[in-house]
C-alpha cells in the first residue's frame, strides 16, 4: 500500500504543477491578448499612406499632412468618406485599399478610427494610425465606452435636420477647431459634411489593433473626445502613443507632428 500511496501523491503532485502552469499561461496569453501588438511589432517599410476623415470635415481635412507626406516621397491618397452607414463607409477605404501597390499605412481621424478598426485588416495595410479617433473592439458599443467619461463640449454642438446631423458653426469654432485661426476655421465648416444617423449606430466586427502596429495621437486639449478617453484607448491597444497640445483638429493644427508618427508608423524614421 505504501508503493501506492506515494505515487499517488507524486500524481497529485504532478497534476497539480501541471495546473498551476497551464493556468499561468492562460493568463499571460489572456493578458496579451487583451492588447494590441504594437509595443512588440515593427510595421514594414511602407511608401504608401490612405488617409480617412471622419465627421465634420471632408477629405481636404488631410492637405496639410498630405504635402508633408509628399515631400518626404510617399504617395499619399484622402478617402472621401460617403457618411452614411459604416459598412459603406468602410468600403469606400476598401477600394482605396485595394489600389495601393504595397505596404500601407492606414490613416484615420476622430470617427474615421472605427474604419481604421474594420477596414486595417486588409492585406495591404501595414500600421495604423489614429489622429484623436475612436478605437473600439471588435463589436464594442462605443457610445457606451465614451459615456464612461465626461461628455466633451462639442457633442451639445450636434444638430439633426430629419436624418442628417451637423455641427453648429458656434460648435464647429470653438470646440472643434478651437486652435485655429478664425478665417480658417470659418472655411472648413463652409466645407462641412453632414453625417447620417445611421452611421453612429454601426459597429466594428474587427479589431485590426490587435494584430497591426498601432499608432496613436492624443489631443491633450480636445474638446470633441475627451482626452483622457483618448489615452485610454491607445494603452488598450497597446499604440505608440504622442501627446500634442492642440485641438481635435491637430491634423490641421500641428501637422509637422502629425505626419511624423506617420512617417515612423511607415519606417520611414530612424
Amino acid at each position: 500500500m505504501i508503493p501506492f500511496v506515494i505515487k499517488g501523491s507524486d500524481t497529485t503532485m504532478m497534476n497539480r504543477r501541471v495546473f498551476s502552469t497551464a493556468l499561468l499561461a492562460g493568463a499571460a496569453a489572456s493578458l496579451i491578448s487583451s492588447r494590441g501588438m504594437a509595443a512588440n511589432a515593427t510595421p514594414p517599410k511602407a511608401r504608401n499612406v490612405v488617409l480617412v476623415h471622419g465627421l465634420f470635415a471632408d477629405g481636404s481635412c488631410w492637405s496639410e499632412v498630405i504635402a508633408r507626406l509628399q515631400k518626404a516621397g510617399l504617395n499619399a491618397t484622402s478617402v472621401q468618406n460617403p457618411l452614411t452607414t459604416l459598412p459603406e463607409a468602410v468600403a469606400s477605404a476598401e477600394r482605396v485599399l485595394a489600389r495601393q501597390d504595397g505596404p500601407t499605412v492606414l490613416v484615420g481621424h476622430s470617427f474615421s478610427g472605427m474604419i481604421v478598426t474594420e477596414a486595417g485588416v486588409h492585406p495591404n495595410v501595414s500600421a495604423l494610425v489614429y489622429v484623436a479617433a475612436r478605437a473600439p473592439d471588435a463589436g464594442e458599443d462605443y457610445t457606451a465606452l465614451a459615456k464612461t467619461y465626461p461628455t466633451p463640449p462639442a457633442t451639445a454642438g450636434i444638430l439633426f435636420d430629419g436624418d442628417e446631423g451637423r455641427l453648429s458653426e458656434e460648435a464647429f469654432l470653438r470646440d472643434f477647431a478651437g486652435d485655429l485661426p478664425a478665417a480658417k476655421a470659418k472655411v472648413l465648416y463652409a466645407v462641412q459634411q453632414p453625417f447620417h444617423k445611421a452611421l453612429l449606430a454601426g459597429k466594428t466586427t474587427n479589431a485590426a489593433w490587435r494584430s497591426k502596429p498601432s499608432y496613436y495621437a492624443v489631443s491633450t486639449e480636445d474638446r470633441t473626445i475627451n482626452p483622457d478617453l483618448e489615452r485610454f484607448m491607445a494603452k488598450r491597444m497597446g499604440a505608440k502613443t504622442i501627446e500634442v497640445k492642440a485641438s481635435h483638429l491637430s491634423l490641421i493644427s500641428q501637422p509637422d507632428a502629425i505626419t511624423q508618427l506617420i512617417l515612423e508608423a511607415a519606417g520611414q524614421r530612424p
